[in-house]
């Protein structure tokens, strides 16, 4: 349940994670994840959580203090030749192809490895033991009320869902249930966005005002329809491109939630690494927008 409390402008909810995500890179989530994570934090504590883990930017925007940080790691069988006896199960039993039989060994590829354990467990003679295997680094930095969460893959990592998932746990674990987490969502519309909003109580999708912008745009409503996701759009740039992507939420009844203008002021101030809410008024009232949003709608 949500509650509001109104001498405060506090939004409180038992359970509240805001997933910023796009159809395309570029259209400007960080952008927006780290200017609304920011003028929330003048108001209350919140968790901004960079789960672009191929390349996270937040941390560009962010002037915090590092508090802690963490390896983190996923599990992959090793083989054991002198108890193996070539039974053929562990590729059997592999549904990723990351364990390979060949004539005289075992052949496992980590790559490939989604850490299910059905080598290891259903091996006769446990010639697969797990062991653990470094993917990546958490940094938790903090700025007065405002957390800060970044994971980073191991340059030459093939898969990032792991270490997605380790960080929304990290962030379940560490932060009460009535602090609004904000996540700043992986491109695309793949399996790292999907393990990025899956359990998002909104989605706020990001989008800017042409027809590529409209075409990715698609594909990331078509998404969280699928997952069943409560969603609304911002538009990023308004002011250039066509009218196309207005019309395609009045059509289709998707809440426009703000406008952040194209102006060469906001370019220049991203370009310098610096927050826009509190330089530029027009940034600041959509984000108002959104904030009203959310304390009226979402949390009927």
């Amino acid at each position: 349940m949500w509650t509001h409390n109104d001498s405060r402008g506090i939004i409180k909810q038992e359970k509240m994670k805001i997933a910023i995500a796009s159809g395309k890179g570029g259209t400007g989530k960080t952008t927006l994840s780290t200017n609304l994570s920011a003028y929330l934090s003048t108001k209350q504590k919140i968790v901004l959580v960079d789960l672009d883990v191929e390349e996270p930017n937040s941390g560009l925007f962010i002037e915090a203090e590092l508090i802690a940080s963490e390896d983190k790691f996923t599990m992959i069988p090793e083989w054991n030749q002198k108890s193996c006896i070539l039974c053929g199960e562990c590729q059997k039993n592999c549904n990723f192809n990351a364990v390979i039989q060949m004539v005289d060994m075992i052949m496992v590829f980590p790559q490939l490895c989604h850490s299910c354990y059905a080598c290891s467990e259903l091996c006769p003679t446990q010639s697969l033991p797990m062991i653990p295997k470094k993917i990546g680094e958490l940094k938790h930095f903090q700025n007065n009320d405002l957390h800060f969460i970044e994971s980073k893959l191991n340059i030459g990592e093939e898969m990032s869902v792991p270490l997605i998932s380790q960080t929304i746990e990290f962030v379940e674990n560490n932060f009460s249930k009535e602090i609004i987490k904000i996540f700043d969502s992986p491109p695309g519309t793949s399996c790292p966005v999907i393990e990025a909003t899956k359990n998002a109580d909104f989605v706020i999708l990001v989008t800017e005002p042409t027809p590529f912008g409209l075409n990715d745009l698609i594909l990331a409503v078509e998404t969280m329809q699928k997952l069943e996701k409560k969603f609304g759009v911002v538009i990023n740039r308004h002011g250039i491109g066509n009218d196309g992507v207005e019309n395609y939420c009045i059509e289709n009844n998707i809440p426009i939630l703000a406008k952040i203008p194209n102006s060469r002021k906001i370019a220049e101030l991203y370009s310098n690494g610096e927050l826009l809410f509190d330089k530029i008024p027009e940034v600041a009232q959509e984000l108002i927008k959104i904030e009203l949003f959310i304390k009226k709608s979402v949390a009927l």
